[in-house]
């Protein structure tokens, strides 16, 4: 270990005073001690894989954690590049056999970074940007109706084929490339607060609607309502709910992060529900954090508990529960999909088997598995907005493995990996259809067939 990048510990030492992580929740030292640097978790991290260098890989990132906590190492551009190209996927959680909680690690360094580390005007503006526009869905919304004239009126063709945007601002170019087509029908919220259940109601359940999700993949939404609704779930959708607090998380904007969460719980006081769903992988996780994100507030520490306690992914819960509506063929004939592993649903929430299972039950559906199946697509929130490059790579990776399967649909349960994988897809001129394994349960219960 003594190579692991000199200059990452040798960084600026005639500088008098060395920027270190404060004393609000550093990466815990006993968490740190627990990782032996035995390496078997570099073959799982996709940052590594790509990069290639030790730093980028959760052991080097950990060693890195260590020397600053020992005031060795400090916080500035030759330390922090090393923590930003970490996506977060958690692969090296499921894989580490000393049990080290790499998840509790990066989420105690990001915040630090925050507030122990300026970055550049240029990152600071695009980061401003994101995280004062993506976790506010009524903020997302102004903005609809110039991305729908903009793809109307063949202006992002122009724009793709000129290639001037990825040569004057790559990170803009990388946030236009996975810009979905924009429905004008989600200008609107037309959700009922309380959708009765289909026959007898066996329970009653809240359901988030998220903020990219709820504007760019509404019929996702719709389609969880609809088959909650028809395994006898009482639905309730509260007005007031915004974003799960998940980008500004993953990130280390952990006061925005704490607002958001503390209005999520505040939205569902009193609803009485049974459980929380959600039908975004990253968002789930986030949700389930709740009490770890609000540790140090009195007010909601307790609150924030037993919100988590209810929170459950639509695929986790419907498997827990048991579907009791009828199931249809989604084809006259045998349909062959292949399920895409969300990071933040296989690896943060441990839930691979439940959507398999589910999807299992459809008639004449035959699911295939791709190859490094658990390997992140490189989206990781805004990750592909932050480091296209990396992300790239990774979401290369991903759709030659999902295409090799042979399969006719790809399952995807997160808005991010759809964006991600349909990108690649694009860029490999495949047409593959992507849908939400709860938009093929919907459409299975109500007999709809798909469409060649």
């Amino acid at each position: 270990m003594q190579n692991l990048e000199s200059l990452a510990i040798n960084q600026d030492k005639s500088t008098a005073a060395l920027s270190n992580f404060d004393a609000k929740h550093p990466p815990d030292p006993k968490i740190i001690d627990t990782c032996v640097h035995c390496g078997f978790c570099l073959s799982t991290c996709p940052s590594y894989r790509v990069i290639g260098k030790e730093m980028d890989s959760p052991r080097g990132r950990i060693y890195l954690m260590d020397a600053i906590n020992k005031g060795e190492a400090a916080l500035n551009s030759a330390t922090v590049q090393h923590f930003d190209s970490c996506l977060g996927c958690l692969a090296c959680v499921s894989t580490c056999p000393s049990g080290v909680q790499y998840d509790k690690l990066i989420s105690a360094t990001r915040p630090q970074i925050e507030r122990n580390y300026k970055r550049s005007i240029g990152e600071r503006m695009l980061r401003f940007m994101i995280f004062n526009l993506f976790p506010y869905p009524n903020r997302l919304r102004i903005l609809l109706p110039f991305l729908y004239l903009y793809q109307k009126l063949n202006i992002q063709k122009t724009v793709r084929a000129t290639g001037l945007l990825q040569k004057l601002f790559p990170r803009l170019a990388a946030m236009e490339s996975i810009l979905p087509q924009v429905n004008l029908n989600c200008l609107w919220d037309n959700m009922p607060e309380v959708i009765p259940a289909q026959g007898e109601k066996r329970y009653r359940v809240g359901v988030i609607l998220g903020c990219v999700q709820r504007l760019f993949f509404s019929p996702v939404n719709e389609a969880t309502v609809r088959v909650l609704t028809a395994n006898g779930c009482e639905v309730v959708i509260p007005k007031s709910q915004g974003c799960c607090a998940a980008l500004p998380a993953h990130q280390g904007q952990e006061k925005q992060a704490q607002a958001i969460a503390r209005q999520m719980i505040d939205s569902f006081e009193g609803t009485n529900v049974d459980a929380i769903i959600i039908n975004a992988a990253g968002c789930g996780h986030t949700l389930k954090e709740y009490s770890h994100i609000l540790q140090d507030d009195s007010n909601y520490r307790e609150k924030a508990k037993k919100f988590a306690s209810l929170v459950k992914d639509a695929q986790e819960f419907l498997a827990q529960i048991g579907l009791t509506a009828k199931l249809y063929p989604l084809t006259d004939r045998e349909l062959t999909i292949v399920y895409q592993d969300a990071c933040h649903l296989l690896h943060g929430q441990k839930i691979s088997l439940q959507p398999r299972q589910l999807l299992r039950q459809i008639p004449g559906v035959k699911l295939r598995e791709p190859i490094d199946a658990a390997l992140c697509c490189g989206s990781a929130g805004v990750y592909n907005m932050l480091q296209p490059e990396v992300a790239d790579e990774l979401g290369k990776q991903k759709v030659e493995n999902l295409l090799n399967t042979g399969a006719e649909l790809i399952a995807s349960p997160n808005p991010g990996c759809s964006l991600q994988i349909k990108k690649h897809l694009q860029m490999k001129g495949k047409i593959l259809p992507i849908m939400h394994p709860m938009e093929l349960l919907d459409f299975s219960i109500r007999g709809v067939k798909l469409q060649k």
